[in-house]
């Protein structure tokens, strides 16, 4: 298995993260910090219970390893000393939801920053945005969802699909708020949520479900449309198993991704030698024009027959077989071979055990993908799963009218999470708004060109989001700091700086930068060096896309 597989893996399984990371020795006794912190044993949380509070000296944390972030080790070294919290919440009494609450013991920045998961979550997300919170001054906080060890053992339980859901945000936020006011005492804080992918969606859900929770919400590439997106897995997932011929290789999917942008690259808005695509919906690639192999022979550089069968089916997407109706975009073009794509969708070995949890929830332990029926199985898993998983709904008045804001970005590289349906969501918002500037009053959409699944990629993705290891030097590339000067001044932000880092042994040197404009805008070339953001422009794009799913999968 490839290190880059490995990566998505662990982004979108959660499963890597284990939790049980060490706390670095206490301090002396003599700190009275330490006093402080170890005092929050003694708190009272309805519904909750502490189990440890430690005093950890700055750069003496030590995470455990990760495959997607191998730089977490040396990102944990530079986090100054913090009160460490671990609290065990069960609303319920089937729930079992692990929290951790960090607290800054110095230059605390009078902020809370709540923080996502990835995939099934089941461990504390160290990775995803924690460390680099408290290093900007928040108290932080981030959750397991409910679901240690493992997300395929909760078949059977109702109760913690719900924590998974949406309660499990909630509780942490709840538990968080009640730590931060008893470590820095009786005080009013803004408090804000980042997360990415199944952050993506807790920050949605968080804002539509508990508009009270959070003043600011910074959305990632969201999986909020929860039933829909593993149809759109388990699709994938069954075209590129139909026989064993099927399957196509990473050197498959890097020749089919090379011709994709040798098509439309640069001719979309974005620089002359882009390898990347810059708007994906002004690109019409054919998959016949791909090389077919000889009947009979195989090859990186060809597609059998079976295998651009398997192609078309990816390109059109999960679709009701009865009535056409479309139920999720399908896979967008040029990425065909980023992480979290096909790849990773059609290996056997992997994506059953760590994608097809809802199937297991609604059909049981014995699930057969094969045996699904996208018409009649699919509202049945509906029925048991969509008002506990999904956060579709475009109503977030509640949220807004308290002052709320949201920016929500997503990769027009993504193969997990196609930014079609991010934009058929932000449509669904504006259209119950009535109107785009009204919406753009509270709630922000950025679509950033050649970044895959929430980070990476061949464009300038880096721009202080979760799963970054940046630490941006400037406000404009510091897309969380943006949301938080959004919050507290009212200066809305019209586009982020996105950064490519590289060219040397600490991977820190800039190799270019590019703006990532408000939607309905996108960056434009102007003329100049490519690699400078001062040479691209933002300017009207259509709006919308054509592969947006029925209101039948919505719900």
């Amino acid at each position: 298995m490839t290190a880059r597989t490995l990566a998505a893996l662990a982004i979108l399984s959660g499963v890597a993260m284990a939790s049980g990371a060490k706390a670095a020795p206490e301090a002396v006794a003599a700190d009275p910090h330490e006093r402080s912190c170890s005092e929050l044993l003694r708190l009272t949380i309805p519904d909750a219970t502490v189990i440890s509070a430690t005093l950890v000296e700055a750069g003496r944390f030590t995470p455990p390893p990760v495959s997607f972030a191998p730089d977490l080790a040396e990102r944990a070294a530079k986090m100054p000393a913090f009160c460490r919290v671990e609290v065990r919440a069960a609303p319920t009494p089937n729930s079992s939801i692990g929290i951790e609450v960090w607290l800054p013991i110095h230059d605390w920045n009078g902020r809370f920053l709540g923080t996502g998961n990835g995939g099934g979550a089941g461990s504390i997300a160290y990775g995803m945005g924690m460390i680099e919170g408290l290093r900007r001054g928040f108290a932080v906080a981030n959750s397991d969802l409910g679901t240690a060890p493992d997300i395929n053992e909760t078949i059977g339980n109702p109760e913690r699909w719900t924590d998974f859901g949406h309660r499990a945000t909630h509780e942490m936020t709840r538990v968080a708020k009640q730590v931060v006011r008893a470590f820095f005492g009786p005080t009013d804080f803004r408090s804000y949520f980042e997360g990415c992918s199944t952050g993506g969606q807790q920050a949605l859900s968080v804002a539509q479900r508990y508009p009270n929770d959070y003043d600011g919400v910074l959305v990632g590439d969201p999986g909020n449309n929860r039933t829909h997106v593993h149809a759109s897995f388990l699709w994938a997932f069954n075209a590129l198993n139909e026989t064993p011929a099927s399957r196509l290789t990473d050197a498959n999917l890097s020749m089919i991704s090379k011709a994709v942008i040798a098509s439309c690259g640069g001719k979309d808005g974005g620089a002359p030698g882009d390898a990347f695509l810059t708007d994906p919906r002004r690109c019409r690639f054919d998959p016949e024009t791909l090389t077919k192999c000889e009947p009979g022979a195989e090859g990186d550089n060809c597609l059998t027959a079976p295998q651009l069968t398997a192609l078309r089916k990816l390109y059109l997407g999960a679709v009701n077989p009865r009535t056409g109706e479309r139920i999720y975009p399908p896979l967008t073009l040029g990425s065909e071979n980023q992480s979290l794509g096909p790849s990773l969708q059609g290996d056997p070995r992997v994506w059953p055990a760590q994608q097809f949890y809802p199937f297991k929830w609604a059909f049981g332990a014995d699930f057969d993908p094969r045996s699904f029926d996208f018409d009649h199985d699919l509202d049945r898993l509906d029925a048991v799963l969509s008002s506990r998983l999904n956060a579709n709904s475009p109503d977030m008045s509640d949220f807004r009218r308290r002052g709320g804001k949201v920016m929500l970005y997503t990769g027009l590289a993504d193969p997990a999470v196609p930014f079609e349906e991010v934009v058929t969501y932000y449509e669904r918002v504006i259209a119950g708004r009535g109107d785009l500037a009204l919406t753009q009053d509270f709630f922000r959409l950025f679509l950033v060109p050649g970044m895959g699944h929430c980070f990476g990629g061949l464009g300038a993705t880096d721009f202080g989001q979760p799963f970054s290891s940046m630490m941006p030097g400037e406000p404009q590339s510091d897309s969380l700091m943006s949301l938080v000067r959004w919050v507290e001044t009212g200066a809305a932000p019209d586009r982020i700086i996105g950064t490519r880092y590289g060219g040397d042994a600490t991977g820190t040197r800039i190799e270019a930068q590019r703006p990532i404009c408000a939607y309905p805008q996108l960056p434009r070339y102007v003329g100049g060096d490519p690699a400078m953001a001062m040479n691209y422009r933002c300017v009207e794009s259509e709006r919308g896309g054509p592969m947006k799913p029925s209101s039948r999968y919505l719900n």
